[in-house]
C-alpha cells in the first residue's frame, strides 16, 4: 500500500476562545505523555463528492473545538519538569491524502505495519513540546471511495473518556446536530488541595522503578524487537475464564470476579509462562483506574482532562503461573479496591510534594516511547476500554465499519476491548516481543479450555 499526496493545513477554532495559561492537575502531569491513537474505517458514500466531505470535515472540527478549546493550544515546560498548558487557539493539524488500494484490499483492518501510514506520527525527538499540536488526524480516502480517520490526541490533555466525549461531539456537529454535552473543562476539582486534602500518609509504590529481568538490564529488553496481536474472545471463552476465577478463588461479592478481573489475570500468568520466567522473577501489572466516580463528590459529568490513575499488583511469576486464576484475580480486585477518594486525594498531594515530576511519567506503556520507566518484560499492563463509548461514530456518513487502538509498540501493552458484534465477544490487543509472541497465543487459548 502507498499513500500519496499528503497535504495539510491547521483547523483553528470559528470563534474567539478563552486564551491564557490553564494549569494542568496532578494526574495530567504523571501518565503518558505522548499521544494516543485511535482509527476509524467508513465505506464509500455516494452522497457528496470527496472535497465535500474533506471540507464538512474541517468545518465542523472549527466548530467543535470553539467548546473543546484546550486541543487547540499547545504544552508548555515550566519548573519542576511540570507542564502546563497554553490556551492560545493554534490549531489541530489536519492531513489529508489517498491511497492507490480499496478497503477490502487490505488483509485486516486490525492495528498493523499499515497503521504507520494512516495515522499521523510525531517527531518527540526533534520537535520542541511548544510546538507539537495536541489533536492531531488524517483523512485518506481509498480507491473505492471508502476512507479511514486516524486520530493522535495528547494524552496530557485527555484520557480515554474525554478523548472519545471529544470524537461524539465533533460527530454530532458534523451532522448538522447541536453539541449534546460540553466539556467541563476547569480541572482544580482535580488539584492539590492547600492545605493537603487528607492526612492519611500511603505509601505510593506505583511512582517506583518497575522490576526489571534478573541478572539483565531492562534497556536490553526494551530493545528488543516486538509484535502486535488481536486475540478474540468469544462470549463462551469469556465466561470459562470467569468461572476458572470464581471456582478457584471465592469473590468477595456475589457477582465474583468481573471479565476484566479475570482475563487481566489470565494475560498476566500467560505472559509469565511465555516469558519463561524463573520462579523467583518479580514482577508487576499495571492497572489504569477511572476516578469520576470515586471521587466524594464525583467529578462533574464530562470532565475533561485525565481521571486516571495507576495503581500496580505485584507478585513473583512462580506464584501467578502456580496458583489458581482466581488468586491472581483476588491481587487485581485489592489494587483496584483501593482507589477510593482518599486514595486519589494521597496521589494528588503526595504528587504535589515531589520537586520534579519529570521522573513520573511514562508509568504505562504507550508508542514504544523510551522516555521514563520500561513496563515491558517482565511486566505488563493492562487496560480496558470496555466502559468506554467506542463505536457508533457517524459523522453523516453512516457509522464506522471498524475503530480501534493505533499503533502500539511497547512490549507488554494490551488493551481489552468489545468485539464489534456486540455478542459478548471480547478482543486483547497485545503488544509483546516477537520471540515470545507464538508460546503467548498457544498458551492463552490452551489454558482457558
Amino acid at each position: 500500500m502507498r499513500v500519496f499526496n499528503k497535504t495539510s493545513c491547521l483547523v483553528k477554532p470559528v470563534g474567539q476562545t478563552w486564551s491564557g495559561k490553564l494549569a494542568l492537575s496532578e494526574l495530567d502531569q504523571t501518565g503518558v505523555t505522548t499521544h494516543v491513537p485511535t482509527i476509524y474505517f467508513y465505506k464509500h458514500s455516494l452522497e457528496q463528492d470527496w472535497l465535500t466531505v474533506l471540507q464538512t470535515l474541517k468545518t465542523s472540527l472549527s466548530s467543535t473545538l470553539v467548546h473543546f478549546f484546550p486541543l487547540a493550544g499547545r504544552l508548555a515546560l515550566i519548573t519542576g519538569g511540570r507542564l502546563e498548558l497554553e490556551c492560545n487557539a493554534k490549531g489541530a493539524h489536519f492531513l489529508d491524502a489517498y491511497t492507490d488500494i480499496n478497503l477490502v484490499d487490505l488483509d485486516t483492518l486490525l492495528p498493523s505495519p499499515i497503521y504507520h501510514q494512516l495515522i499521523p506520527s510525531i517527531d518527540y525527538q526533534n520537535t520542541p513540546i511548544e510546538e507539537i499540536p495536541l489533536l492531531v488526524l488524517q483523512v485518506t480516502r481509498f480507491v473505492c471511495g471508502g476512507f479511514s480517520l486516524g486520530l493522535s490526541i495528547s494524552h496530557v490533555v485527555a484520557d480515554g473518556q474525554s478523548a472519545l466525549h471529544f470524537v461524539s461531539e465533533w460527530a454530532r456537529v458534523c451532522r448538522g446536530e447541536p453539541l449534546e454535552t460540553p466539556p467541563y473543562l476547569d480541572r482544580k476539582v482535580l488539584r492539590a488541595g492547600d492545605p493537603p486534602r487528607t492526612s492519611v500518609m500511603i505509601e505510593h509504590k506505583e511512582f517506583g522503578s518497575p522490576p526489571v529481568l534478573i541478572d539483565q538490564s531492562g534497556e536490553n529488553e526494551r530493545e528488543k524487537e516486538t509484535t502486535v496481536a488481536m486475540l478474540n474472545l468469544t462470549a463462551t471463552q469469556v465466561e470459562k475464564l470467569r468461572n476458572k476465577a470464581n471456582q478457584s478463588q471465592k469473590s468477595d461479592t456475589s457477582h465474583g470476579y468481573t471479565r476484566y478481573e479475570a482475563i487481566t489475570a489470565h494475560i498476566w500468568r500467560t505472559s509469565c509462562k511465555a516469558r519463561n520466567h524463573k520462579p523467583e522473577q518479580p514482577t508487576s501489572l499495571a492497572i489504569c483506574v477511572d476516578v469520576r466516580n470515586k471521587m466524594r463528590p464525583p467529578l462533574p459529568q464530562k470532565y475533561f482532562g485525565n481521571g486516571i490513575v495507576t495503581v500496580i499488583a505485584t507478585g513473583c511469576s512462580g506464584e501467578i503461573v502456580s496458583q489458581p486464576l482466581g488468586h491472581v484475580s483476588g491481587k487485581i480486585r485489592e489494587v483496584i479496591n483501593k482507589v477510593d477518594d482518599e486514595y486519589v486525594n494521597s496521589v494528588i498531594d503526595f504528587l504535589k510534594n515531589q520537586d520534579d515530576l519529570s521522573g513520573f511519567r511514562e508509568l504505562i506503556p504507550s508508542n514504544g516511547s523510551d522516555d521514563g520507566h520500561f513496563y515491558g518484560n517482565p511486566n505488563v499492563g493492562v487496560i480496558s476500554w470496555l466502559w468506554l463509548p467506542m463505536y457508533g461514530a457517524d459523522f453523516g456518513w453512516g457509522k464506522e465499519i471498524h475503530m480501534g487502538p493505533g499503533t502500539h509498540e511497547s512490549d507488554g501493552d494490551s488493551l481489552i476491548l468489545h468485539g464489534k458484534e456486540g455478542d459478548g465477544s471480547l478482543v486483547v490487543a497485545l503488544c509483546l516481543q516477537m520471540r515470545h509472541m507464538e508460546d503467548f497465543k498457544k498458551v492463552f487459548y490452551q489454558d482457558i479450555e
